[in-house]
């Protein structure tokens, strides 16, 4: 709607509308509204006072194009949440029932809000941001799911002097970690996707998927030191290189998909989608996630008491068949990714302010 760039700056209680820059701002910092809203609510300001029909947003805001009412709803209420304004008192926007609204806060002429001149972007400084912030989303993922995972251990039989606490302190460590480390591989993997000319998804999915096959790699190969040196012997087939590389990759397309989102939410909910089909799509092809490892390693070791029978006893079985590593390893491919591409919606967010 070109014709909004005529109203100016218009000032309303705290909110600036900076309709030449197609901005709204709140006490100094900017209101996320995309850009249908946004006209929606510049038409609403242009005739304040005024009712406006249901019939004319739909031909100035959707320019004709056929929506149903409840994209007109889903926009005011949009509109009220990000004002801060409350249908049943209102103090910015009136509903008319039936026929439309009507905007009623007093405006006056304001002043456009200062920018200085945008900096072209740092590679380095966005590549270490969204790094960082993607490992801090996967750590946050392996706390929920060592937490989860912890205390459906300690809900076995314990040994006299084994207190479940330990059992739950010990595997919740063990799965920040593990994430923790595996975030930093897909997250960085990812974030290099900044160095390319042209970001497009196969430099995301690469990037998440070699990121994850080396920190699988190295991980496994440490684990699988780590306990010959201690007991003499350890398992082979604990979660590794190929694992990662899927997950990562499937973490990857996420982000991809997710980088023109504007919401943290939306963002998680691509990372979860593809992280899902991801890990149980592992779990079907015969690999182990965290908990298919666990469940390997207590194995592994007679009288170990790190069991998952709450976890298996939930979908009726009696050992950690094929719906128990399905739908674990769906839950830690949608938690891990949704941490994940979130994080770094969030962190892209912050970087471009």
């Amino acid at each position: 709607m070109a014709e909004n760039a005529g109203l100016g700056c218009l000032r309303f209680e705290g909110f600036l509308l900076d309709a030449g820059d197609r901005r709204l701002h709140r006490d100094g910092r900017p209101v996320d509204l995309n850009s249908r809203y946004f006209d929606a609510l510049a038409l609403l300001i242009g005739e304040r006072g005024k009712l406006v029909s249901k019939q004319r947003f739909l031909d100035e805001v959707w320019s004709g194009v056929p929506v149903t009412d409840e994209a007109l709803t889903q926009c005011i209420r949009t509109l009220r949440r990000q004002l801060g304004d409350d249908a049943a008192s209102p103090r910015f926007i009136e509903t008319v029932p039936k026929h439309g609204y009507r905007f009623i806060a007093k405006v006056e002429p304001g002043v456009a809000q200062w920018r200085p001149p945008s900096l072209p972007p740092r590679p380095w400084s966005e590549w270490l941001r969204l790094g960082g912030v993607g490992t801090a989303g996967g750590a946050l993922a392996g706390t929920i799911g060592g937490l989860i995972y912890g205390f459906a251990g300690a809900a076995q039989p314990l040994a006299p002097g084994m207190a479940a606490l330990s059992v739950v302190l010990v595997i919740a460590l063990a799965t920040v970690a593990m994430a923790t480390l595996g975030a930093a591989g897909v997250a960085f993997g990812i974030a290099a996707s900044v160095f390319a000319s042209r970001r497009l998804w196969i430099w995301h999915m690469a990037g998440g998927a070699l990121g994850g096959m080396i920190v699988g790699a190295v991980v496994k190969l440490i684990g699988i030191d780590a306990l010959n040196l201690l007991f003499g012997h350890s398992p082979g087939d604990i979660t590794g290189a190929a694992e990662g590389a899927a997950l990562g990759g499937a973490i990857g397309l996420g982000a991809w998909f997710a980088r023109r989102v504007t919401t943290v939410e939306r963002g998680m909910a691509w990372g979860g989608i593809t992280g899902g089909a991801a890990g149980a799509l592992i779990a079907l092809l015969g690999g182990r996630m965290m908990a298919g490892s666990l469940d390997l390693l207590a194995h592994s070791f007679p009288g170990s008491r790190v069991q998952l029978g709450a976890v298996w006893r939930l979908f009726g079985e009696t050992e950690f068949g094929p719906a128990s590593r399905v739908a674990t390893g769906c839950f830690e491919g949608l938690l891990f990714g949704a941490c994940i591409v979130g994080a770094m919606v969030l962190g892209r967010r912050a970087f471009r302010r």
